[in-house]
């Protein structure tokens, strides 16, 4: 068999076994975008029946002026930026900690992972209750203190601090564990071997650990990035988008639109619009990412 037969075989091979993945992902992604689309070239007008009425692509003009709809934008992406900060050195700490070799560490890192485990929903109305301004356990730690309280929910940047803290409580264990089985990889002699040449622990962090563990950090870092831009339930049952608007998020508008003003032909193209948005920040970030991790690593 010639070299041509066998590479044709080996691609042939690999269709095949990608073609079950590829089915998956064009009904998950492809189809319900595909029918977002189709959906967004219509206008449904509500009398005594449901009517569609062929509105080709006005939605997108009305899209460009709406002024609601990139003020969330902009709120996601305040929301997304800082959480995904403060994630990634809590994250990075946490992982640190617990590949130490210490009595009870396997306890303590199962008990890291509870916020992660927990439903967002639940987790997010008891945050709702810890940042309530007038029996809230936050308001009461400031009083010991000798500040006043703070309406927490009630004001734009306080509402958006709360929702960041609760993001980030809840989702800083899922970077851990990533970073963690990122740590684990990395063998112990080379520590050894670097601080027999004299380097500070410090050093051997920006010289050893950062760059061999800069796949991961991509890997976490954009999984986060993807599912804060998304982020709907945990502002749904905090404080629902307000007050004024002050953390409505993308989805939580998508959401008001579609089921609140039953405005399905612009909420499908409000979808189609924040999921193009979504793809393009992934693949700029992923981009920059690749090429920071390179610069450090040296690789090719």
């Amino acid at each position: 068999m010639t070299q041509d037969a066998i590479r044709k075989r080996e691609q042939l091979t690999g269709w095949l076994l990608i073609t079950p993945a590829l089915i998956v992902v064009l009904l998950v992604f492809a189809y319900p975008i595909g029918r977002a689309f189709w959906l967004s070239l219509f206008q449904q007008n509500l009398g005594t029946e449901l009517q569609a009425q062929f509105y080709g692509l006005s939605n997108y003009g009305r899209l460009l002026g709406d002024g609601r709809f990139w003020q969330s934008m902009q709120n996601t992406a305040i929301f997304t930026a800082v959480s995904i900060f403060f994630e990634l050195i809590l994250g990075m700490a946490i992982a640190l900690i617990l590949n130490k070799s210490f009595r009870g560490r396997g306890a303590l890192r199962t008990i890291s992972l509870i916020p992660w485990a927990l439903p967002t929903a639940i987790m997010g109305l008891a945050w709702a209750w810890i940042f309530n301004d007038q029996y809230g356990i936050a308001n009461d730690i400031l009083r010991i203190f000798g500040f006043d309280g703070i309406t927490w929910l009630g004001q734009p940047l306080p509402a958006m601090v709360a929702l960041i803290i609760a993001d980030v409580w809840k989702t800083t264990p899922f970077i851990a564990i990533i970073l963690l089985a990122g740590l684990q990889s990395i063998s112990s002699d080379l520590y050894e071997a670097h601080s027999i040449d004299g380097a500070t622990p410090i050093q051997s962090f920006t010289q050893i650990t950062l760059p061999l563990l800069a796949p991961q950090i991509l890997i976490a870092l954009l999984f986060r990035f993807a599912q804060a831009f998304g982020i709907f339930d945990l502002v749904q049952v905090m404080t629902g988008g307000g007050p004024a608007g002050a953390t409505e998020t993308v989805a939580i508008y998508i959401y008001a639109t579609i089921r609140r003003y039953l405005d399905f032909g612009y909420g499908a193209a409000l979808v189609v619009v924040t999921f193009i948005l979504l793809i393009l920040a992934v693949a700029i970030a992923g981009l920059l990412l690749s090429k920071l991790r390179v610069s450090v690593t040296g690789e090719r």
